[in-house]
């Protein structure tokens, strides 16, 4: 006999961003420390080092790999550009909204 955990929503929620995650979240599961910023930094381009670390970060946070790293929240694109130099976090993140 099968046993549900989830209700319905959480269900449909998971694995995918609800909303932009709150300050605390960021500082928790999106921080590159220096090991992750050695891997971020091994990439060439700037779209590929964001979308790298984005990756690295969201699968701590939601518990998977995005099928595409533009679905983070534009707030989790800019905290992971600054902690990495880049200027324009919109190389990866989606639009805001």
């Amino acid at each position: 006999m099968a046993v549900e955990f989830l209700t319905d929503e959480q269900a449909s929620r998971y694995g995918a961003f609800y909303g932009a995650p709150a300050r605390a979240e960021l500082e928790r599961f999106f921080f590159l420390d220096d090991a992750d910023r050695e891997k971020v930094q091994a990439k060439r381009r700037a779209h590929n080092r964001l979308g790298f670390a984005a990756q690295l970060t969201t699968v701590r946070f939601l518990g998977r790999f995005m099928p595409d790293p533009r679905q983070a929240p534009h707030e989790v694109a800019e905290y992971l550009a600054e902690q990495v130099g880049i200027a324009d976090a919109s190389v990866t993140a989606a639009s805001p909204g």
